[in-house]
């Protein structure tokens, strides 16, 4: 029973560690690898889903999320950076941070982009306002899949998988922040 409780102490002892490095490497301020990242992750979604051209087009701007990183066991969380985009042109960084609690294990990376269907959604993000809770929902790019998506509330919000792989039944909310550039 000791040697029990002890191997479930180490597991979450791991796991903490593990978090807390995962949120301190998404930290950092302006850098031209990560714009070139962005701007890589982007194209490779469009590439994967022509039909995320018509957001594409249409957003009054977007963010990109190059790389978030995701783990959990039990509880979870995931961090990353990502730059922002209006009229085409990067104006600022983004950080996300999610956490969750519920059935889950595993690691996962995936890139995000949140396109801003209007001045007022960008706006909402770029004050630090937008946060997505439990109900809110990702479409997820698979290489030529069809998706059928649409705005709710001003932002649509679409994930590709770039590896890992996790098992998640959990609730959980994402937390952004901007600077401007």
């Amino acid at each position: 029973m000791k040697t029990h409780f002890l191997l479930n102490r180490n597991y979450v002892l791991t796991f903490f560690i593990a978090m807390t490095s995962l949120i301190l490497t998404a930290q950092g301020a302006w850098n031209p690898e990560r714009l070139a990242e962005s701007k890589k992750a982007y194209q490779q979604m469009l590439e994967d889903s022509p039909k995320l051209k018509s957001f594409a087009n249409d957003a009054y701007g977007y963010a990109v999320f190059p790389k978030v990183t995701k783990a959990g066991i039990g509880v979870g969380g995931a961090a990353g950076r990502g730059i922002v985009f209006k009229g085409g042109n990067d104006v600022g960084t983004a950080s996300l941070k999610q956490a969750s609690i519920g059935l889950q294990l595993g690691g996962q990376q995936y890139s995000e982009v949140i396109f801003f269907e209007n001045k007022a959604a960008y706006d909402n993000f770029t004050n630090g306002n937008l946060k997505f809770g439990a109900q809110a929902s990702a479409v997820a790019i698979t290489v030529g899949a069809s998706i059928d998506a649409a705005y709710k509330d001003g932002v649509a919000v679409f994930t590709r998988v770039k590896g890992g792989l996790m098992y998640e039944a959990s609730i959980g909310g994402q937390h952004f922040k901007y600077e401007a550039k």
